[in-house]
């Protein structure tokens, strides 16, 4: 039985991913500052930018940052930030992985920082936590009081011993997301949160958190009260994919056909 999401030989060290919708504003900026950062500090590296459907021209400001470590992935219809991150993954050739928002929240250096913290700990997983009691953040008090609301939640429902689970800076070794991958249904809102139960499910429960510098960036899109509805009701399900079918434990959920909606759909794969 195959239970693996296949993915590409190892032939470096770290793969950036950055899944972007209608990020045209924002992308080429962060794109350079991650480049001109790893360069610095890292020489085994790749950039993975893919355009979840976008409106706008985000691939074509993506592809103004003239590096070769630079890939541009265009899907041709919006699959959300799950989906966009795992079609990401599948190209996915470094030993860690890392998934970067576009916005420009984080500097490009604190994924040095929470490389070097992973290979400390021996750590499956590292997220960027606002909750870290290091972290610098800087965001709107009703995005404050919503993220609060929900980690509780998280902690009365699943247990989990994290604090932030929807930061969108996370490190993952790559065995851990082939194995995790294939059992996500959640492609959209609460894929972050599915994405570490389902890690802590299969016993990868060496979960670390690392502090973070955030600096809100106004021009991204907020949270509205249909996404809050959306959020709620794939946490529910996860909940029930948890502790009652015990899905993500199950043979069932490894033997997945629909490992990745993508192979099926049409795509515009436009590379460097």
């Amino acid at each position: 039985m195959k239970s693996d999401c296949p993915l590409p030989a190892i032939i470096m060290k770290l793969s950036i991913i950055i899944p972007a919708y209608n990020e045209g504003v924002n992308i080429r900026t962060t794109v350079r500052d991650v480049v001109a950062t790893m360069n610095r500090h890292l020489s085994e590296y790749e950039v993975i930018v893919v355009d979840d459907g976008s409106h706008d021209n985000t691939s074509a400001q993506a592809r103004r940052v003239k590096s070769e470590r630079v890939k541009v992935l265009t899907l041709k219809h919006n699959h959300g930030k799950g989906g966009a991150l795992t079609y990401g993954v599948r190209h996915a050739k470094g030993e860690l992985v890392t998934f970067l928002d576009a916005g420009g929240d984080f500097h490009p250096k604190q994924i040095v920082r929470l490389t070097k913290l992973m290979e400390a700990l021996n750590a499956d997983i590292v997220i960027g936590s606002k909750r870290h009691p290091m972290s610098k953040v800087n965001y709107p008090r009703i995005r404050r009081l919503y993220s609060w609301i929900y980690q509780v939640l998280i902690r009365i429902l699943f247990r989990l011993k994290v604090r932030d689970t929807q930061t969108g800076l996370k490190v993952f070794k790559r065995q851990v997301l082939a194995k995790v991958l294939p059992r996500v249904l959640v492609k959209r809102y609460a894929f972050d949160l599915e994405l570490l139960v389902v890690a802590n499910a299969l016993g990868f429960t060496k979960i670390s958190e690392g502090p973070i510098d955030m600096r809100y960036n106004f021009q991204t899109t907020g949270i509205n009260r249909a996404e809050i509805r959306h959020i709620l009701v794939d946490t529910a399900a996860i909940f029930y994919r948890t502790h009652i079918l015990r899905y993500y434990t199950s043979r069932a959920s490894g033997a997945r056909s629909k490992l990745l909606p993508f192979t099926r759909s049409k795509l515009l794969n436009k590379k460097r």
